[in-house]
């Protein structure tokens, strides 16, 4: 995954790298045009002081011509030579590619060249001034090497600065993100951004605060109420089920409304079961239980273990703890006992009659392993009042719970189902 900053530096480097190497022939143009421009400004000086040298004095034939054997040897590309007839012409430049006589390892070069006529003891002669033009392929080669060089340099630039810029504009960004990422909607601490002086970064952390701020408040309100309805419901929901035990202990009522009254009692108790839970769970995310202390798990094993013998006669069950060793943790004592009842009803409640329920560790991890026919649904195993099996006798809030309660010490919980087992870890 490319960072923002990266992504912006890579369009930038090749709209770069575009630019320059679409200016390399540009420059080649444009240097060869000055060049030439330059080099027939000097033929023509050249040829007008020459002509003005050669028509100022009454030279021989002979002496032009040892004159121009003369330039042939000092300086190539000038020469004097008997025009053919006697037409005059108009000053003419040309441009030719030939080998150079003098340098024949260097292939052919390339001339410019300037003609012109003139009388000298009005005899006519063709005056020549012709100059080796710089190479185009050389031209190209340097200023191909020298633009390469320059886009080094300049994407060298390009990341020394965006490192800068990224340290410097960024800085309140990447605190903002950092400060989001330790953020916990579940622990009543309020978030700390940082002021930034980009407006775009300040109004992304001023709509943050206000976003935050509403569900932080909006989640205390849900946490409060779950809370204040749980408490409230114990005192009722205790009253009834008292007051449903004296009718069905009465001996004066009829077959029918005994069972009417006992078909009472089977949700009455469920929603018991789903109030105390949702107590539990409210007063475990509202940071009630943080005092802490050395436990060791084998100790709550046990007890809960004895606890749950008459279920598991009912069911025939055969229960297996081969915890060996202590398991030491910190922890809340109510809910690391909240924690071990709700996995062994779990497994109590998800085994079929005659089953095996065998309790286990692997050095600082619990597992609770039993026999069952299926798979649970993963994807409602953890989630409120959603059961993973269609027990209808069951609150949906149990695995929630272990869920909340591991989280709240950063334990790790797992399942999975092999081989006929249903197998719930705890590493603490």
């Amino acid at each position: 995954m490319t960072k923002l900053l990266n992504r912006s530096l890579k369009a930038f480097a090749l709209y770069a790298l575009l630019i320059l190497l679409i200016s390399i022939p540009v420059y080649v143009l444009v240097v060869d045009y000055i060049w030439i421009n330059e080099l027939d400004e000097s033929n023509w000086l050249t040829l007008q002081h020459t002509k003005k040298r050669l028509q100022s004095q009454p030279f021989t034939p002979a002496e032009i011509e040892n004159i121009n054997h003369i330039w042939g040897e000092l300086q190539p590309g000038v020469s004097i030579v008997k025009a053919d007839g006697n037409i005059s012409f108009q000053d003419s430049v040309y441009e030719a590619i030939r080998p150079n006589e003098y340098d024949k390892d260097d292939g052919e070069d390339r001339f410019r060249g300037l003609k012109s006529y003139l009388k000298i003891n009005d005899v006519p002669y063709v005056l020549t001034i012709e100059t080796n033009v710089e190479e185009s392929d050389e031209t190209l080669a340097a200023i191909t090497a020298v633009t390469l060089l320059f886009f080094i340099f300049l994407i060298v630039g390009f990341i020394l600065l965006n490192r800068r810029i990224a340290a410097k504009s960024w800085h309140s960004f990447y605190q903002t993100l950092r400060a989001l990422k330790s953020f916990e909607l579940s622990k009543d601490i309020s978030i700390d951004l940082p002021e930034s002086g980009i407006q775009e970064f300040q109004e992304l952390n001023q709509s943050l605060h206000q976003l935050i701020t509403n569900s932080v408040n909006t989640f205390q309100q849900q946490k409060s109420f779950t809370e204040n309805a749980s408490h409230e419901l114990q005192t009722p929901i205790a009253l009834l089920k008292s007051k449903l035990d004296l009718l069905i202990q009465q001996k004066a009522i009829s077959p029918e409304i005994t069972e009417i009254l006992n078909s009472i009692e089977a949700p009455l108790s469920r929603l018991s079961r789903i109030n105390k839970n949702l107590l539990v769970l409210a007063k475990v995310e509202n940071h009630q239980y943080n005092d802490k202390e050395q436990i060791d798990i084998t100790d709550y094993l046990e007890s809960a273990i004895t606890l749950f013998e008459d279920y598991l006669d009912e069911k025939q069950l055969q229960l297996t703890n081969s915890v060996d060793q202590p398991i030491l943790v910190n922890a809340n004592a109510f809910l690391m006992e909240t924690l071990i009842h709700n996995l062994l009803s779990n497994a109590i409640r998800h085994t079929p009659r005659a089953g095996r329920i065998s309790v286990s560790n692997v050095g600082e991890s619990l597992q609770v392993m039993n026999t069952g026919k299926e798979s649970l649904d993963q994807k409602k195993l953890f989630k409120r009042f959603s059961s993973p099996t269609k027990d209808s006798t069951s609150s949906g809030l149990g695995l929630a719970i272990i869920n909340e309660i591991a989280f709240k010490y950063s334990w790790k919980v797992a399942y999975d189902f092999q081989d006929g087992s249903h197998n719930f870890s705890v590493t603490f």
